[in-house]
């Protein structure tokens, strides 16, 4: 019944976030003439430590910097990949069986999302579910936009994981297209391997 409901109360904001984007008539940029040569790394993964509530994979490229900003919580941290000067910022929240806190997680994360309206020219917003079957909602973001993708996970009861892709290069987005479509494949194994504490006891 929870999930039905979170399903649901997603869906909600995912149409209700659309319409208002549809909005505005999109402009299209045209892509330049020449690209900037990224050669990408070979790459393995590794699993995360066992000191957080939660396990997934992440890729041998990337190191992890705990977040140290004034509004840093416990088990918020980045993924730094130094070869791209790129981060996938993750925050992980408890739900402690609030359905009012679950709700505003939830409009916390639509909100950082909608955020970059303003450069994007489309938001690309879709549920998704993943190898280990957990509910997963992954928002693309087109244009020349700061980050190019944003995510959530949760269990609609104890945890609630977000993630943001971001990039510290100007480089121009069409340019880092390669590298973006490789970050995004690592976003996806990460969510594709991502287990909740629980989980990751019973498998022991």
């Amino acid at each position: 019944m929870k999930e039905n409901k979170f399903i649901l109360f997603i869906l909600f904001l995912l149409t209700a976030g659309l319409l208002m984007f549809s909005c505005s008539e999109g402009s299209y940029l045209p892509k330049p003439k020449g690209y900037n040569r990224i050669d990408l790394p070979d790459q393995t993964y590794l699993a995360l430590p066992d000191s957080f509530p939660f396990w997934f994979e992440y890729s041998n490229n990337a190191v992890i910097y705990p977040d140290t900003s004034w509004k840093a919580e416990r088990y918020w941290f980045d993924l730094y990949y130094p070869y791209f000067d790129a981060s996938i910022q993750l925050s992980y929240k408890p739900v402690q069986n609030d359905e009012e806190l679950l709700k505003e997680y939830l409009r916390t994360s639509y909100k950082l999302t909608s955020k970059h309206q303003v450069k994007a020219y489309a938001i690309d917003e879709y549920i998704y579910t993943t190898d280990m079957g957990k509910t997963a909602v992954l928002a693309e973001l087109s244009g020349e936009v700061p980050s190019q993708y944003q995510f959530f996970s949760t269990d609609s009861s104890i945890h609630f994981l977000r993630g943001a892709l971001y990039f510290k290069t100007s480089t121009k987005n069409d340019s880092l297209a390669p590298v973006i479509e490789h970050l995004q494949n690592d976003i996806q194994h990460l969510l594709n391997t991502l287990i909740w504490e629980e989980e990751k006891k019973i498998r022991r």
